[in-house]
């Protein structure tokens, strides 16, 4: 697969040449379409109408100075002439708060500051795939249009999962759209290309796993992925878990930036084949997740799995303060939240998260301070008091969530905050249980949005903490 390349390039003869030999390679059909793509993913919160004016000037540029024969100053004063459009008032270039900064500078400084600047990626995708009558309407209208529009959307929502995968799923339904569409029976067709749609699934699944491994880093998204586990089997044990999690980190680490084309599939069927070893025996559920000939699909299985009732296990043992300030204090307590999971099985990770953060944070006050055990049993203190309240609180919501259907969940939420605010009028009454309804369905599901949930659930325990020093805040 050809390197995509710059979306605003710094004039350099290295990269000149690089685009030069991606532009000729390429062709220029498949490279305008590799930057839209780029571009696309790179800045996630642009309009189309932005993207569609910088790929077409990094075509034009790449066109007109990439020609055999052409002066090497042509590159260079292409790509200042972008860079200066880049910092006019009217740009028509994607904006970003840090513009201004990068138009401070001048010549190549300038470019590689432009060059640098990049959207973060899309907490909730927007892309909405339209009817069939929808699609082939738009299809047939303007071919090239559809395509590009339909690219920039899909892109800018899944933009986290690994190109490859990008590049397939979006080829894929292009070309199901030009088959169907020109087909004597489009609703039949459009069924079964949709039935063996496989990676489109990939994608949303990759997508997910790659922002949680950008939004919390490799240690975090192995306890995100432990906890996981722990709550849809909660009857393993911390040892058969913890290397499936260590496992999982390492894959989503190893293939969410690879261009190599079959890493994640290659990584996750692995993957899958050391879970399905490990757990099938141990449980019902896991074992007809495996059962499957597919193995890609018996992941997604697994990954679909809800969580199981919680058992009754032995009271909880916290770690003791030499634990957690000795050598192994993060494997203490990725036990302890192990531990926690389990027995808390509708609590999701990023409710869990902010305990995980919360016990980083002591972790390293304490245990580097002159009295490591007064610190620690101040803080064991506090968090006995903020603990049981917060997971109570979580425990409800995302249950009752998992439990019910979605529209006796929200006639339980209405009245549940009729109890606490019987002075409500019936607007703010529906404003409040529409907002916490919105919350769960989206923070609730083991697969949320990591940075956008941990926002609202930091935001949720602001607000309820009268202390004004609250530990999980």
């Amino acid at each position: 697969m050809p390197h995509p390349p710059f979306s605003l390039s710094t004039g350099r003869p290295y990269v000149r040449d690089k685009v030069c030999h991606e532009f000729k390679t390429m062709g220029k059909d498949d490279f305008r379409i590799m930057t839209l793509i780029m571009n696309s993913r790179k800045f996630s919160n642009a309009t189309f109408e932005e993207i569609s004016h910088l790929v077409h000037e990094i075509v034009s540029l790449a066109e007109t100075c990439c020609a055999d024969g052409v002066d090497p100053s042509c590159y260079d004063a292409g790509s200042s002439a972008l860079s200066a459009k880049s910092c006019s008032p009217d740009s028509p270039f994607p904006a970003h708060p840090e513009t201004a900064a990068c138009c401070l500078h001048q010549g190549l400084e300038q470019k590689l500051c432009l060059a640098a600047l990049q959207h973060p990626p899309r907490q909730l995708p927007h892309y909405v795939e339209p009817s069939n009558e929808e699609l082939c309407q738009a299809f047939k209208k303007d071919p090239k249009d559809f395509a590009d529009r339909f690219l920039h959307e899909y892109v800018s929502s899944y933009g986290q999962a690994p190109l490859p995968v990008l590049l397939g799923s979006t080829r894929n339904f292009l070309s199901m759209v030009s088959t169907c569409c020109i087909s004597p029976s489009p609703t039949v067709c459009f069924l079964k290309e949709k039935l063996q749609r496989k990676k489109s699934l990939l994608t949303l699944m990759s997508n997910r796993a790659c922002l949680r491994l950008t939004g919390y880093g490799k240690d975090k998204m192995k306890f995100s992925y432990l906890t996981m586990l722990a709550q849809k089997i909660p009857s393993a044990s911390f040892e058969d878990l913890s290397p499936l999690a260590e496992d999982a980190a390492e894959v989503f680490s190893q293939c969410c930036d690879s261009v190599a084309e079959d890493c994640i599939q290659q990584k996750l069927s692995e993957h899958t084949t050391k879970i399905c070893t490990t757990l099938s025996a141990k449980d019902k559920r896991f074992a007809d997740c495996c059962a499957g000939k597919n193995i890609m699909q018996n992941y997604f299985c697994i990954s679909a799995l809800q969580p199981a009732v919680a058992p009754k296990l032995p009271e909880l043992q916290k770690p003791t303060n030499k634990q957690l300030c000795d050598d192994n204090g993060s494997l203490h307590t990725s036990r302890y939240m192990f531990e926690l999971a389990r027995r808390h099985t509708n609590v999701p990770d990023v409710f869990l998260g902010k305990l995980y953060d919360a016990s980083e944070n002591v972790i390293r006050e304490c245990c580097s301070a002159k009295d490591a055990s007064t610190c620690l049993d101040s803080k064991r203190q506090q968090m006995g008091v903020e603990l049981p309240a917060f997971l109570e609180k979580a425990n409800q919501l995302c249950g009752q969530y998992n439990e019910l259907n979605f529209l006796d969940f929200k006639n339980r939420l209405r009245d549940s905050i009729r109890q606490t605010r019987p002075d409500a009028s019936p607007e703010l009454l529906t404003q409040l249980t529409d907002q916490r309804a919105d919350f769960a369905s989206t923070c609730c599901p083991a697969n949320s949005p990591p940075l956008y949930c941990v926002a609202q659930v930091t935001a949720d325990l602001a607000s309820a903490c009268k202390q004004g020093s609250c530990m999980l805040v």
